[in-house]
């Protein structure tokens, strides 16, 4: 993912993250499948907990930054270990359970972000509060981790070539 300004468009920012994270969740439907091989991407390597992860980790990430500069706060350096690191828990099977546990996260982080996003003003959304994106930008830029979710794929077709 790139740390360039992200562009913007007349979308609704709360429906570029939501929309994002409905196509991860679709993607995630069909990992149930997967067959326990990382899959490369670039130079990295993901699996479904991993992409679960990384998406996760970057809405509530940025999701703390605009909290706390709306309200006058310096931002928390995040400490996760990003895309660089797969754990053993990345490793396990993705299960029915898992699946639906990813369901019940980032739907309620869709509804917090889709929340917080619809409240604020349009002068709100392209100033910049403190250092940094616009909230209008950080909500385009949320709609790259879907690179997280397209680099597992959509595993639906059983025993098909990656």
């Amino acid at each position: 993912m790139s740390d360039e300004i992200p562009t913007t468009d007349d979308r609704e920012p709360a429906l570029v993250v939501t929309s994002m994270i409905d196509h991860v969740l679709d993607l995630a439907a069909t990992w149930t499948t997967w067959d326990g091989r990382p899959v490369r991407a670039d130079e990295r390597v993901y699996t479904p907990h991993k992409a679960i992860r990384r998406v996760t980790d970057h809405l509530i990430d940025h999701l703390a930054e605009v909290e706390a500069r709306l309200v006058g706060n310096l931002t928390i350096p995040d400490r996760w270990h990003a895309s660089a690191s797969t754990t053993p828990a990345d490793l396990a099977p993705f299960t029915d359970q898992d699946l639906n546990e990813a369901r019940s996260r980032l739907t309620r982080l869709s509804r917090i972000w889709a929340d917080r996003l619809t409240a604020l003003t349009p002068d709100q959304l392209d100033r910049s509060p403190g250092e940094g994106w616009t909230v209008r930008q950080i909500a385009f830029h949320l709609a790259d981790s879907t690179y997280y979710a397209d680099s597992v794929g959509d595993l639906s077709a059983v025993g098909s070539d990656r």
